[in-house]
């Protein structure tokens, strides 16, 4: 049989993984077969709870630990006649026999349970590095982990969290919020991954702002019962130390039963979630998705829930099917939003990828209209097709409208130039006339169509090379701030030094862009070679603060 087969009405269904997934593909079968037998396997003390919640009951932000828990057993039971066996650990899978090995964890009793279909959604389990002492750190993957977190929180005044990503933020910021004098240890130059460096500056500077102690490419190399030792030999003193620094899909199962991985480290499925065998489908974190150029590891909760009700649909005989994975998400910070969707610019240059680079500093509505706050945003586009690649964008306000309208865009093959003419709602205190998705429209399309436009981190190279950088904004503002060598020619004044330009290669600069495109195609019209600095002197600042954070922060 090959993957794409269907199978014969199964009259027994079990799922290893009661999370996310797992719950979505139970509760979907019984939804359309009434007669089937369901069966959910779960190592943990409790399915279908919010595990994106976690972090937010240890901060006190949601009151009450029962709010996370969706259904238990009982009620999955009496509402969907679906049996869920906690603490019960899936051993191995026998493809021949069809069966499931299990472990009761409780009282160790082993048994076989047979199955028709077989969903994988087994999930991850939290990564600790080979750090002495890291067997004494805490993780925050379940509930458990969050009940010893707080109970530990409850004993202590000080922590550190080792970790940068979603997890970590999430906690450091709740500690924070707890009264806990907390330290966040990155062993990246940079917080959040899925952000390039200049889009992620912002984070830094809003937790120091909130007092978070923030160390970048800082390594942690020993955990005691007192703190962290770091890289260089200092230590970081605390109560205890929780370890966020990833995870890796459980995969042990699939690897011994033979089924077929891919070149990600996750399970081959095809796109209805079957796997190499017939009788088996995965779902969530150890299957690899359809991603724009090839399959790789998505370990997204939205995914997860979405593949578990296509892998039950494709149990039973409808025709579905999987989309591409953009990896779109969002994180909050201290009340700063940071969402992206795609790839970054650090990944295309890694795969080798030509691209146009769009970076703005719209607000988020209307300015006349009190409340207004800014946000960065960043568009990077295939030069060739006008494909949308990838998006980025941070700020305190409308963040999540517009990276779900990009990630909705690059879904319907919508392209970069398209955004501007994107009919989206507007009211003064929700946007603009011009959206700021239609104003990367309008830029990336004035790119397309020759304005030349040189990045943050390409400036010093230029300036070496011959370039004249001139500074259009006003006078106050070159005086409280300004890139070293630019040269201040005000807009308005800019016409009368035409001449003085002329022959020269200028780089023009404002402070986010737009007047700079307006210098720009007064020179460009006068025969001068010229170039816009891309997002003006706010990208160069968050772009040159990134590049050098050891001598921002200390590591």
């Amino acid at each position: 049989m090959t993957m794409t087969e269907q199978s014969a009405s199964p009259q027994k269904i079990v799922i290893i993984g009661g999370v996310a997934g797992g719950m979505s593909a139970a509760t979907r079968l019984r939804r359309i077969n009434e007669k089937a037998e369901i069966v959910v396997i779960e190592r943990g003390g409790a399915v279908s709870f919010a595990n994106c919640g976690l972090p937010y009951h240890v901060g006190g932000v949601i009151e009450n630990r029962s709010s996370l828990v969706l259904q238990n057993p009982e009620q999955l039971k009496a509402r969907f006649n679906i049996d869920v066996l906690l603490r019960t650990e899936a051993t191995a899978i026998n493809r021949d026999a069809r069966s499931v090995s299990v472990t009761d964890l409780e009282t160790g009793a082993s048994s076989e349970i047979s199955y028709d279909a077989l969903v994988l959604s087994p999930g991850s389990t939290p990564f600790r590095p080979p750090i002495a002492g890291v067997e004494t750190a805490h993780v925050l993957w379940n509930l458990d982990d969050m009940d010893a977190v707080m109970d530990t929180a409850s004993r202590s005044t000080s922590a550190v969290v080792v970790g940068g990503g979603f997890i970590g933020l999430e906690l450091a910021e709740n500690l924070i919020h707890r009264g806990i004098t907390t330290t966040l240890v990155e062993a990246l130059p940079q917080l959040m991954a899925t952000l390039d460096s200049e889009m992620a500056w912002p984070l830094v500077e809003r937790a120091r702002f909130q007092g978070l102690d923030v160390r970048l490419s800082a390594q942690v190399t020993a955990i005691t019962d007192s703190g962290v030792t770091l890289g260089d030999g200092s230590t970081i003193e605390a109560d205890f130390t929780v370890v966020a620094v990833g995870a890796r899909p459980n995969t042990e199962l699939a690897v011994g039963a033979g089924l077929e991985m891919g070149e990600a480290g996750g399970v081959t499925v095809d796109e209805h979630q079957r796997t190499s065998d017939p009788h088996i489908w995965a779902v969530g974190d150890v299957a690899e998705k359809i991603r724009p150029d090839g399959h790789s590891l998505v370990p997204l909760a939205g995914l997860a829930n979405r593949h578990g009700r296509l892998a039950a649909d494709s149990i039973m005989g409808a025709h579905t099917q999987a989309v591409t994975a953009y990896g779109t998400s969002i994180v909050g910070f201290f009340g700063v939003a940071a969402a992206s969707t795609g790839y970054t610019e650090r990944v295309l240059k890694a795969k080798g990828r030509d691209m146009r680079i769009i970076h703005t500093h719209p607000i988020n509505h209307a300015g006349y209209y009190p409340g207004a706050s800014q946000m960065a945003m960043k568009l990077i586009v295939d030069p060739d097709t006008d494909q949308i690649l990838g998006a980025q964008v941070i700020g305190d306000e409308g963040v999540d409208k517009r990276i779900d309208v990009i990630a909705t865009a690059m879904a319907a093959g919508i392209t970069a130039t398209g955004l501007m003419d994107l009919e989206l709602s507007y009211a003064p205190q929700f946007a603009s006339a011009k959206d700021p998705i239609n104003m990367l429209g309008y830029v990336n399309e004035n790119r397309a169509l020759g304005e030349r436009s040189v990045q943050w981190h390409e400036v010093d190279d230029l300036v070496a090379d011959g370039w004249r950088l001139i500074d259009v904004r006003t006078t106050g503002e070159h005086s409280r701030g300004a890139i070293p060598g630019s040269e201040l020619i005000t807009l308005d004044e800019l016409r009368d030094h035409v001449e003085d330009l002329a022959g020269q290669k200028i780089i023009v600069t404002c402070r986010v862009g737009q007047r700079g495109h307006t210098a720009a195609s007064i020179l460009r019209q006068e025969g001068i070679e010229v170039a816009n600095l891309d997002g003006g002197y706010l990208t160069w600042q968050m772009g040159t603060a990134a590049r050098t954070p050891t001598e921002l922060v200390t590591t």
